[in-house]
């Protein structure tokens, strides 16, 4: 998974690729996007160096991922004046999410035994992926909810930097938690395909009698 920042800012939060900017609102403004990367490969060995050499590449490891999410969070946010102290108008986050994802091309003239290693394992990377899109939009909305429940400041400037400061504790809490998400993944790994190998056999056996 990958992810690009940047904390809520005086009157708006620049996004990193210029999405537009719309009006303000108290509702999270959210985007799904799939996208596919080809790779070939005849054998599970070989399947294996194609997704290491062509997968999306993790600026944060260095390294190829089989799958990957590109997460980008922007939005507005506007401010009042009440009883003489500067507070939250209103508050839009919005959340970009890209999701990357292998196609083997020779899928469809594939045996059966591989033909099912490979199901399975795309299946999982599929629901990795989702899931990294799924903790962020949480943390979208519970930024945007942060953020609109502030209590006013004496003045904008201090308000503008209560609402920096929200923000980028969100996104900590956020990489924080998509972190987490990956180190438990990784370490049920094996067990958990072998499990789902053993579940998508069955079905077949039982499909065909």
């Amino acid at each position: 998974m990958s992810r690009l920042h940047v904390p809520l800012k005086a009157a708006l939060i620049a996004c990193l690729v210029g999405l537009p900017l719309g009006s303000a609102s108290g509702e999270t403004l959210i985007s799904k996007s799939f996208t596919y990367f080809s790779i070939g490969g005849r054998t599970a060995a070989e399947l294996d160096k194609a997704l290491s050499s062509a997968g999306p590449l993790m600026k944060s490891t260095g390294t190829r991922h089989p799958g990957a999410t590109r997460i980008k969070f922007g939005g507005t946010i506007t401010y009042v004046s009440r009883s003489g102290r500067c507070a939250v108008g209103t508050a839009r986050v919005m959340l970009s999410t890209r999701i990357i994802l292998p196609r083997w091309k020779y899928r469809r003239q594939a045996g059966r035994d591989l033909a099912v290693v490979w199901d399975t394992l795309a299946a999982d990377i599929k629901r990795h992926e989702e899931r990294h899109a799924e903790i962020a939009r949480n943390h979208a909305r519970q930024m945007e909810k942060a953020l609109l429940e502030l209590k006013p400041e004496a003045d904008c400037e201090r308000m503008q930097a209560r609402v920096a400061r929200v923000s980028a504790e969100e996104v900590e809490r956020h990489d924080k938690d998509q972190a987490r998400f990956d180190r438990t993944e990784a370490a049920n790994f094996d067990r958990r395909m072998i499990r789902l190998l053993q579940h998508r056999l069955k079905s077949l056996k039982n499909a065909e009698r």
